[in-house]
């Protein structure tokens, strides 16, 4: 299935990295859910996936049937029961992931900002911007350098 630029994305980022295994089971979780995924009794044109064992990844291709807030309740539902299942937090936006080496590291604000006050984190360090919204967003401004990021903004007194 071939996704439009304006595909609707929602990207939930865990505190912690699934294992392989649980990436097996929420992997099929997630593809059964997505596969019956409906607004309005409309079939959705949907994908989930999970990158770097840290994030879930939804994507929602408009053109045949638009997303409706009954339809994102029932996603938002679908990473709760992960949440409780797995022990782990998906919605806290005061977690920071940057990458080290191609490796997905994940702090908590004090944390990173200690990282970027200790030159851990620098201007060329790759974060994620979890708040992109359509795939075109997600595909060039998901994971950009911290000076090019809302964090480097957020940040930038440290800097």
């Amino acid at each position: 299935m071939s996704f439009s630029p304006q595909s609707r994305v929602w990207v939930y980022q865990s505190n912690r990295a699934f294992t392989d295994n649980e990436v097996q089971t929420l992997q099929q979780k997630l593809n059964d859910f997505t596969a019956q995924w409906k607004a309005h009794g409309h079939q959705l044109d949907a994908k989930a996936a999970i990158l770097y064992n840290f994030f879930i990844v939804f994507t929602v291709d408009e053109a045949s049937a638009n997303v409706t807030g009954c339809s994102i309740d029932s996603s938002v539902r679908v990473i709760k029961e992960i949440e409780q299942e797995y022990q782990i937090d998906l919605f806290n936006r005061f977690n920071m992931a940057y990458k080290v080496d191609d490796k997905v590291i994940v702090a908590n604000k004090e944390d990173f900002e200690t990282l970027v006050n200790i030159k851990a984190v620098g201007p060329q360090t790759i974060v994620f911007n979890n708040m992109v919204q359509t795939l075109s967003e997600f595909e060039t401004k998901w994971e950009v350098p911290f000076e090019q990021s809302w964090h480097g903004k957020v940040f930038a007194h440290l800097l």
